[in-house]
Order: C-alpha cells, then sequence, then structure tokens
C-alpha cells in the first residue's frame, strides 16, 4: 500500500528544506503533494514548486465543487492568508508514495480523507531559540521584512503545536534539527526506507 509521509513543525524548523533533499532522495522515489496558498509569493519560491499561488476566487470555487481536503485559514497582519490541500489529481495511492507538508490540523484532516494507515506523520522539532534566530534571517532576506508578521507566526506555533496538540495527533516519533540539516534529513531518510518495506 503506498504512504502519504506528512512533514510538520513549527515556522523555522526548515521543513521546507527537509521536504525539498527528500524528494530529491531517487531511492525515495516520493512525489511532492503541493499545496495550495493565497500569501504571496516569497522571493525565491515558484509557483507550483513549493505551493500553488492562487486567490479566494479559486478558493471558492474548489469549496462549492467539494475538491477541499484540508483547509487553514491564518489571520496575519496583512489580512487572511489561507493554505489547503485540493483534490485536483495529484496524488494516487494505487501507484506512489508521496510528500506532503503541514500543519497538525492539516496532519488531522488528512488522516481523516485518506485514513491513519495510509498517513505518516513526520515531525520537525527544534530549540525555539534557534528557531528564532533561523525566522529572522530568512525574513532579513525579503525585499520587505515583515517582522511582525513572523513573530505572530512565532507565538501561535506555541499554541499550535501544544504537547496536548502532538499528542492528540498520535506523533511518538520526533526527528530533531537543532544541528546539521543534513544529519535529520538522513535520519528521515532512513526512517522512510524502513516503513516501506
Amino acid at each position: 500500500m503506498s504512504m502519504i509521509y506528512y512533514i510538520m513543525g513549527k515556522s523555522a524548523s526548515g521543513k521546507d528544506h527537509i521536504y525539498t533533499a527528500l524528494l530529491a532522495g531517487k531511492d525515495l522515489n516520493l512525489k511532492p503533494i503541493v499545496l495550495y496558498t493565497t500569501r504571496p509569493m516569497r522571493q525565491g519560491e515558484e509557483n507550483g514548486r513549493e505551493y500553488f499561488f492562487t486567490d479566494e476566487k479559486h478558493l471558492k470555487a474548489l469549496r462549492k465543487a467539494g475538491r477541499i481536503i484540508e483547509e487553514r485559514c491564518y489571520q496575519t497582519v496583512s489580512g487572511p492568508w489561507y493554505y489547503f490541500t485540493a483534490d485536483e489529481g495529484q496524488i494516487d495511492l494505487k501507484t506512489s508514495d508521496y510528500l506532503g507538508i503541514g500543519t497538525l490540523e492539516s496532519y488531522a484532516q488528512m488522516v481523516h480523507y485518506y485514513g491513519r494507515n495510509v498517513m505518516v506523520p513526520v515531525y520537525i522539532e527544534v530549540d525555539d531559540g534557534i528557531r528564532l534566530e533561523r525566522a529572522l534571517k530568512r525574513e532579513r532576506k525579503q525585499k520587505r521584512p515583515q517582522y511582525e508578521e513572523m513573530c505572530r507566526r512565532f507565538l501561535a506555533d506555541q499554541k499550535d503545536f501544544s504537547e496536548e496538540k502532538i499528542a492528540r495527533a498520535g506523533i511518538t516519533r520526533r526527528f530533531e534539527n537543532n544541528g546539521a540539516i543534513r544529519d535529520c534529513i538522513d535520519e528521515i531518510a532512513g526512517f522512510i526506507r524502513a516503513a516501506g518495506r
């Protein structure tokens, strides 16, 4: 049976780098689940790679058609930003294993849609001080840094990824990314190889 490996973690935990590296692992043979978002594209991002960048009009049309698998909205300093997964034919569990990325909430909705036997959580854990340093470094690279939004995300993560919510999602294994990111990537890749046997 094919599996969906689902990466989760607080902001600036290295999820995007880990996701990209795991997809590049030819022996893992994972296909990406590309999420949709209404947030603005960041410098260096490409439509269809990190996200499908869209608008609320398209989101409403997908909702009306019953094609939303999971959806979440963040009230940011720039207004509401939606992130969602849509059933538009990119996932075929008869033929491939997939790699997704999201939140605990989106993971729970994916479990509800696909079943717990298909979903494999990959929770990335990073010391809060290290995360804050990484987030600040990333934000400084933007043409228009949004420090207030960075702080809002950081504080929201404390509630969104509480120990109680992690336990409720059934997550027992964690992958630490406090040092060299390559070590974390290698550990997760080994975990996926073992799970696929």
